[in-house]
């Protein structure tokens, strides 16, 4: 049997060479979510009473804080893939301009993604007392009466009543209890929920992770969507506090399934 020439093998073996770099996998990509609120496709502005809700209140918003948690990403190939960076937890106060932006800086799998799913505050088990010791993050703390944790979302704003008197009113989201008829606590409920996020049937714009780009995209909060479908929200019923009445904070957070839109980044 003739032996290899010692220039055939090294050929062979710089062909082998190249051909496992060119099956290396391709560079992730990033993603940065931007986080803005609308009302009916505008910008919101605050501090005057120039909205009228589904009930026809009068309203105007001063104040949105919330925490979105537990963010995966959906693939259309049916992968899925759960953001690491910060614990999955992103802060969003209308007032605190760097968080209007989440760059999440870890390595994201390539590909096209169908549809983001994320947690409207916390669930059960990462919604624990002192989770954050530093503000503004601290300052969303649910009393440990009412069921501790975190808000899920702090919206205060002013309405103008049925007496025609502007009053104020905190719509807050978080852990609900149960009361015995003496007005005592005998338990809690937890009013988390699921948010999945998709682009419209008619969009031209399609949600591709790729190697080593970052993908922007615009998380939007539709104000007027808490306060309708499936619950129309009147707030001369409700008054201005919910935060020891399940049954308000139950319709309301019904009413966030549809609260957030996505799409690519945009500036007005």
């Amino acid at each position: 049997m003739k032996s290899i020439p010692a220039y055939l093998l090294t050929l062979i073996f710089l062909a082998s060479l190249f051909s496992c770099k060119n099956e290396e996998p391709p560079e992730p990509g990033n993603i940065s979510l931007y986080f803005e609120e609308l009302v009916d496709g505008l910008p919101l502005e605050i501090d005057t009473v120039m909205y009228v809700n589904e009930a026809g209140n009068q309203y105007m918003i001063t104040e949105v804080q919330y925490f979105i948690s537990n963010v995966e990403l959906i693939y259309h190939d049916g992968g899925s893939y759960m953001i690491r960076h910060n614990r999955g937890i992103h802060y969003r106060d209308r007032d605190i301009a760097e968080t209007s932006q989440w760059f999440i800086t870890e390595y994201i799998p390539i590909g096209t993604v169908d549809s983001i799913v994320f947690t409207f505050g916390f669930n059960d088990t990462t919604n624990q007392s002192n989770m954050f010791l530093n503000p503004p993050e601290s300052n969303m703390f649910w009393p440990e009466q009412l069921g501790g944790g975190y808000h899920y979302m702090k919206m205060n704003g002013k309405w103008k009543n049925s007496e025609n008197i502007i009053a104020p009113f905190n719509f807050h989201l978080g852990i609900g209890q149960t009361y015995d008829t003496t007005g005592q606590v005998t338990g809690f409920v937890q009013n988390y929920f699921k948010v999945k996020v998709s682009l419209p049937v008619y969009s031209s714009y399609i949600i591709i992770i790729q190697p080593g780009i970052t993908t922007e995209l615009m998380l939007s909060m539709n104000i007027e969507s808490w306060f309708k479908t499936p619950n129309t929200w009147d707030f001369n019923a409700w008054g201005g506090m919910m935060m020891q009445n399940q049954e308000a904070l139950a319709k309301a957070c019904e009413n966030g399934y549809d609260v957030f839109t996505i799409g690519p980044y945009h500036e007005w």
